[in-house]
């Protein structure tokens, strides 16, 4: 939800960066792979209850996750290739820190985190479900063009995930309550997704058949 509007404010800090790690000679496939080992640190770090240093491996993450978009394009790499490896490890990448906190506090958090990975789930097959869709009718991406996926808006964007693990982190013991609330938004997603993206391609395949399109 908040995408939209954040995303527009980091594309020059992240492009100043980006032409810092070309000069170096640096690639974008090469941030990509180190921005997921360090994210994953954060796995044995919220296991050990380690919340501030996990809180940094997070960030530099999700720092290293913008800043391999900004490479590729300002080096024009931008690739499918590039573009599947990144969505892919943010996926593996988000289900370790949320596995992090069920492992710090078992008997507290596991319930807590299987329904916010459940809800995960919800959010990531609509998300990438649709995007497969998108390709296949060529849908543009009119306000994210630096995505490497048709984006589908949802209630749970990258910003809302990134500023509940910050929360998760700074309030760990509230873990339980913020996990469930942001799990409940999560599943709100999926479920606008699943229903705005059916209706776009049913209109989609209307318009191909030829069939009206408007309310009855």
């Amino acid at each position: 939800m908040l995408d939209r509007w954040t995303m527009p404010l980091t594309q020059a800090p992240l492009a100043a960066v980006a032409r810092r790690l070309q000069a170096w000679g640096i690639e974008p496939d090469q941030v990509t792979a180190t921005s997921f080992v360090i994210g994953m640190l954060s796995l044995p770090l919220l296991a050990l209850e380690w919340y501030l240093a996990a809180l940094a491996a997070i960030l530099l993450n999700r720092l290293g996750d913008g800043v391999d978009g900004a490479l590729a394009r300002l080096t024009g790499r931008s690739s499918d290739a590039g573009g599947f490896l990144d969505i892919g490890l943010d996926f593996v990448f988000y289900a370790a820190v949320v596995l992090g906190f069920a492992l710090a506090d078992p008997s507290t958090n596991a319930l807590a985190a299987a329904f916010l990975l459940f809800a995960f789930i919800g959010t990531g097959t609509s998300f990438l479900a649709f995007a497969i869709m998108a390709a296949r009718h060529g849908l543009e991406r009119p306000r994210f063009q630096q995505k490497a996926f048709y984006y589908l808006h949802g209630l749970t964007e990258g910003t809302e995930t990134i500023l509940a693990f910050v929360l998760f982190c700074l309030l760990p013991h509230h873990f339980v309550l913020l996990a469930t609330l942001f799990a409940v938004a999560c599943l709100v997603t999926t479920i606008t997704r699943i229903w705005g993206g059916y209706r776009t391609l049913r209109g989609l395949q209307a318009v191909r058949d030829g069939r009206p399109t408007g309310p009855r």
